[in-house]
């Protein structure tokens, strides 16, 4: 009789492969986090460190010290800070509000072209940027907007709209109308419905569309060179420029802090919404 050794054998598999599943995501992640890692390591070696066959795995060493982040903060990193994140949070801001009220518009109101209208936004997504330079460039010399944070503002609004209007109709059409509905059967009116009833619902999707677009303004390089001048970088015009020597030149655990300061932003944010952003790309994927 070996009937009762079978339900122990069924609950040790799923245990078993829990732990194989685990074991794969942690060497996943590891190996997803070791650039990271290997870049704040090498924000804390010496260039003659860097540069031997033995690399240090380690930042605690003879020749560890924070030298390299005392050479980069200075009065040009803290002006394309400041430039990037004036820039980035005005685009993120402004493509907000447009997309949440043109993702409205789509999703709730009948309008006739609404499918062409949809098709449009996906198209202009697809333009390359460089086929847009030479418009770009005139646009913003005739309005006087050259070199300027209004000028890179726009690009840049212009950059991150269209996708964000497609991703944020997914989450507009994924809240049910009727539950405005049920409140202005209540007494509310349209307005009040909808920021009552239908905006909190939208925090997720709000979330994960302003971390899309602040991750494409805060890296973006391109339109940057074209319409700003070198005196006026934003931060990665900025550490772009502490490679434009020779190899030999190069201070790289310089590069490595600089690269590690340009991230603090850019981690600091996900950490602060990482739980929402996480719902809210769940949600549009499973409601667009």
């Amino acid at each position: 009789m070996t009937a009762p050794a079978t339900p122990t054998l069924r609950r040790r598999r799923p245990r078993k492969g829990r732990r194989l599943s685990s074991a794969v995501a942690i060497l996943v992640a590891a190996v997803w986090a070791f650039p990271v890692y290997w870049m704040v390591n090498s924000s804390f070696q010496s260039s003659s460190r860097l540069r031997a066959p033995d690399p240090a795995w380690l930042p605690f060493n003879d020749e560890a010290s924070t030298d390299a982040y005392g050479r980069v903060v200075d009065a040009s990193f803290w002006h394309s800070m400041q430039l990037s994140l004036t820039v980035t949070v005005l685009a993120v801001v402004a493509g907000l509000a447009f997309a949440f009220l043109a993702a409205l518009a789509i999703s709730r109101f009948r309008i006739r072209g609404k499918g062409a209208f949809i098709i449009v936004i996906l198209v202009v997504q697809m333009i390359p940027a460089e086929a847009l330079f030479i418009s770009q460039y005139k646009m913003l010399s005739g309005w006087g907007l050259f070199n300027t944070v209004a000028g890179l503002t726009l690009l840049y609004l212009a950059m991150i709209l269209p996708f964000t209007v497609w991703m944020l109709r997914g989450f507009v059409a994924g809240v049910p109308a009727e539950l405005e509905e049920a409140a202005m059967v209540d007494g509310c009116s349209r307005f009040r419905a909808f920021f009552t009833i239908t905006f909190p619902l939208l925090a997720p999707g709000l979330v994960a569309s302003g971390v899309y677009g602040f991750l494409q303004c805060w890296n973006e390089i391109t339109l940057a060179t074209v319409v700003m001048d070198p005196s006026n970088r934003t931060i990665p015009l900025w550490l772009q420029g502490m490679t434009t020597v020779s190899n030999q030149a190069i201070d790289w655990p310089a590069v490595m802090a600089g690269a590690t300061l340009v991230a603090v932003p850019v981690i600091g944010l996900f950490m602060f919404v990482q739980n929402k952003m996480t719902s809210g790309m769940v949600s549009g994927a499973v409601k667009g």
